[in-house]
């Protein structure tokens, strides 16, 4: 499934590899739990410009930068990176909204998480 074809990854999951990047930064830095959490990050937009294969077995990183900190709303930006080059093979836009747990309505992005997401703007 990861492999397609042409014996490269599949486009499928270079969104599985930005939700991966952005969900472990937010719990690395104490802004989500998301089994128990009251609120949860939901994404609503989704995008990806690709430059250069990803393939299997290499390794894949990620960098991350926040585009826009709205009061509810998160725009990031990715880059993935093949084993050790220094150029991304694909760029992603990925906008969260942070959500009630229980509602999925929208609650503002509290202070304190807040000052955490703001490293990483641009």
């Amino acid at each position: 499934m990861d492999v397609d074809i042409y014996g490269h990854v599949n486009n499928v999951q270079y969104l599985s590899f930005f939700d991966t990047a952005v969900n472990g930064w937010y719990v690395d830095n104490g802004i989500l739990d998301p089994r128990t959490g009251a609120e949860v990050f939901l994404v609503v937009e989704t995008g990806c410009h690709y430059f250069s294969e990803l393939t299997f077995p290499s390794t894949v990183s990620a960098g991350l930068r926040i585009e826009k900190l709205g009061s509810s709303s998160v725009v990031f930006r990715i880059g993935l990176f093949a084993g050790k080059e220094d150029q991304t093979a694909a760029h992603g836009r990925f906008v969260h909204v942070l959500v009630d747990r229980e509602t999925r309505r929208p609650v503002h992005i509290p202070g304190e998480t807040r000052s955490i997401l703001t490293s990483l703007l641009a």
